[in-house]
Formats: structure tokens, C-alpha cells, sequence
């Protein structure tokens, strides 16, 4: 908070220069809320031959401008015997602490930070208006001699002008820094927001999907014993309409058990080891095969892949991977999948590649979000959860998944842990 100020010029006037039209707009309104009179240039040249004509009472400059820069116009101030008691304020960024040594050497009085707060900037002005025929302690033409960053600069500013323009610089560092706080305090409320959003999400989705399983056991469970135990007295429509009822549930079951999976990615503990990747790949393949043992399909494993993951999880990404090879591969005469790393001069990443319906590559920015699909439920049964969850597990080991495909040329997942 700031106290109000009222600034009274009499008959003089406070001298703005500032190249930038938004910035010398933005400073007009201030002064005209507040009843300053001013008079804006928008060069340093100009406000100086202005200055020595009809002194200010006060100058606001910028630093950087074409031609004379802020520090050089500053000096220049200083340096004539007309001009040099006038307050100086130099407006900058104060990015570098070279900034301030030559702030001191051109002689300024005080700096504004940008953005700066109007309370401020009015307050500054009150202060350094008020002060400014207050008798300075410390010679002026004391010449105090300073090493910064292995050079030697000479500053010849009154010791009151160096103390005010350093506890201004402080005081911007004091506001700077409780911005940052702030932001900071913003950001971890925020993510603690999100963090406990994502666990509501989590238990939503993990207890929907465990109630649902309950009355869709009863649906399956007794279409299964009419279609067993009625088959002789339903006519032929009634038998087919269990099959759908029968199909849908399954279908069901599948979706529960995707987002059960997809749950899980997210809050289960990662617990890495030494995985053999050929050996875990080997054994999901060989469960695929058992769940449908009618299909030949030849594959290919590369041998002595090894990383450092979760087990539990790396065999979900992999019984994804490689079980939609094996579905999207399912209308192809000759199925072909392989497994294995490849190694360029710098990089390593897996892969897992098929010769199966593949997928257009415009739509490859919505592969891996939940329940996008490429193919109807008519061409291949699937959820749209899978890909999604195995993108999950990988960038949780601090890794990252692509993939390249053609429509009916197959497609190629790469992925990093």
C-alpha cells in the first residue's frame, strides 16, 4: 500500500522521454490523472536542448533509445552547470547489475522498474521533488572508484544520491521478489488443485468402472444360462439377440477392465529393475497366441533387450503394443510383428512393427488420447483406452512414444524409457 500523494509544480513542469508510443501514452494518462504538468519527447537530443532552454523541475527517462541512450542523456544532465541538481529517473528492466554501476556513474537519482506500479512511480517523484533542495551530505566531486566483473569505474555521485538510488534498486528487488513468492504460492495452489483433481478423476473412474462390474456379471452371467439351458424353446431371433446381448457385454467387460488399466498407470507406485524386454515380449506374445491359437502370424524378437522400468507396467505397455499388432493384422495374408531396438548415433529407442491396417498419419496428434479410434468396432474390436494408458506408463519412466504408419502398409510404434 501506498500513501496518496498530491504534487504541486507551481510554475514548473516534469520532463518525460520516451521513444516507445504505448509507453509515453501510458505515462501521459498517469500524469494527467494525477494534474502534473508535463512535456514528453521522444529523444534524448531534443529533450536536452528543451531542458537547457526552460529547465524541468524533474526528469523521467528510458535507457534505451535510439541515438543518445538513457546513461549518456543522464550524464549530460549532470554535467551542466544549469541542469545538474535536477532530479534524474531512469526507467529500465534492471536485468543486468551492470545497470546500476552505470546508473551511478551517469549520476541518476533513482530507477523505476518496468512494469512499474503509478503508486510507485508517484511516490518516487513526492520524494525526490520534496529532497531535492535538501543539503547533500559528502562532497559531489568526490570521485569514489569501484571494480565490478574485473573493470574499474569511476562514480562521482553525491553519497545521498548513491544510497537513495541504491534503496530504490532495493526496494524494486523487495517488490520483484514478492511478486515472484506470490507466483510461486499461485503455481504450487494451483497444482495442488490439479494433483488432487487428478486423484478425484482417478478414484471416479476406478470406482465406476469396479461398480459397473457387479450387474454386468448378472447381464452375461444369465444370458449365458438362457442360451445353455432355454436354447430348445427361444425361436432363432431370440437366440440371436442373446448373441448380441452376450457380444455387448463382453464388450463391456473389455472397456471396464481398459479403464480399470488406465486408472492404475496413474497411481500405481513405479518401482524400477532390470527388465528383459526379449523375454517379457516372448511371454506376451505366447498369451496372445494361447487366447486365439487359430491365427499363424510370423514374429520376430530381437534378443538381449534389456531396460530399466517397472515390470508390472512395462508388461502393459508391451501386451498393448504387441496385442494390436496382432488385432490390426487380423484381415492381412501374411501377419508379420517384430520386436526390437534401434540405435542411431545418439539415440536408442524400441519398436514394435506390423504389416497390418496401419492408420493415416494426419490423425497421429489424437493416437494416444483416450477412446480415439481409427477403424469401426465392424473392422476391429477394440476400446481406444490401450494407447493411451501404454503413453501414460512411458512418460511417467520419463520417456516418450510416436508412430509412424500408412494406411494398409502397417505401423510402426517407436518408444524411450
Amino acid at each position: 500500500m501506498y500513501t496518496s500523494y498530491h504534487i504541486t509544480l507551481g510554475d514548473g513542469y516534469i520532463m518525460a522521454v520516451e521513444d516507445s508510443l504505448v509507453q509515453a501514452k501510458k505515462l501521459q494518462h498517469f500524469f494527467d490523472e494525477n494534474n502534473i504538468t508535463t512535456s514528453f519527447f521522444n529523444n534524448a537530443q531534443d529533450a536536452l536542448a528543451a531542458a537547457l532552454d526552460r529547465p524541468p523541475v524533474l526528469i523521467i527517462s528510458d535507457i534505451v533509445m535510439p541515438g543518445m541512450d538513457g546513461y549518456e542523456f543522464c550524464s549530460k544532465i549532470k554535467e551542466s552547470p544549469v541542469l545538474k541538481e535536477i532530479p534524474v529517473i531512469l526507467l529500465t528492466s534492471l536485468r543486468d547489475p551492470l545497470d546500476i554501476i552505470r546508473g551511478l556513474q551517469a549520476g541518476a537519482d533513482n530507477f523505476i522498474t518496468k512494469p512499474y506500479e503509478e503508486q510507485y512511480l508517484l511516490s518516487r517523484i513526492h520524494y525526490l521533488l520534496a529532497n531535492r533542495d535538501m543539503k547533500k551530505s559528502g562532497a559531489a566531486e568526490m570521485v569514489i572508484e569501484i571494480m565490478f566483473r574485473g573493470n574499474k569505474y569511476a562514480i562521482n555521485s553525491a553519497k545521498k544520491q548513491i544510497l537513495d538510488l541504491l534503496l530504490s534498486v532495493y526496494e524494486a528487488a523487495i517488490q520483484r521478489n514478492d511478486q515472484l513468492i506470490s507466483t510461486q504460492a499461485e503455481l504450487e495452489a494451483s497444482n495442488e488443485n490439479l494433483v488432487a483433481a487428478n486423484q478425484e478423476l482417478e478414484a471416479f473412474s476406478f470406482t465406476v468402472s469396479h461398480d459397473l462390474r457387479s450387474p454386468l456379471n448378472i447381464i452375461s452371467g444369465y444370458t449365458q444360462i438362457l442360451q445353455s439351458e432355454y436354447a430348445n424353446e427361444l425361436d432363432a431371433e431370440a437366440r440371436e439377440f442373446l448373441d448380441h446381448i452376450l457380444t455387448a457385454s463382453f464388450s463391456m467387460a473389455r472397456l471396464i477392465d481398459d479403464l480399470l488399466q488406465f486408472s492404475r498407470s496413474g497411481r500405481s507406485e513405479i518401482k524400477t529393475e532390470r527388465v528383459d524386454v526379449s523375454a517379457m515380449a516372448k511371454s506376451v506374445l505366447a498369451d496372445i497366441r494361447q487366447r486365439d491359437p487359430s491365427r499363424e502370424i510370423n514374429t520376430f524378437i530381437q534378443e538381449g533387450l534389456e531396460v530399466q522400468a517397472d515390470p508390472a507396467l512395462m508388461r502393459v505397455v508391451l501386451d498393448n503394443l504387441l496385442g494390436n499388432a496382432w488385432k490390426y493384422t487380423g484381415k492381412k495374408i501374411n501377419p508379420e510383428i517384430s520386436f526390437g531396438l534401434l540405435e542411431t548415433a545418439t539415440k536408442k529407442f524400441f519398436y514394435v512393427r506390423d504389416n497390418g491396417a496401419g492408420f493415416d498419419m494426419s490423425k497421429a496428434d489424437k493416437l494416444f488420447n483416450p477412446f480415439q479410434r481409427f477403424h469401426t468396432n465392424q473392422e476391429f474390436q477394440g476400446t481406444g483406452v490401450g494407447l493411451a494408458t501404454v503413453r501414460r506408463i512411458i512418460e511417467r519412466h520419463g520417456g516418450r512414444i510416436w508412430a509412424e504408419s500408412q494406411p494398409g502398409q502397417g505401423a510402426t510404434f517407436y518408444f524411450v524409457i
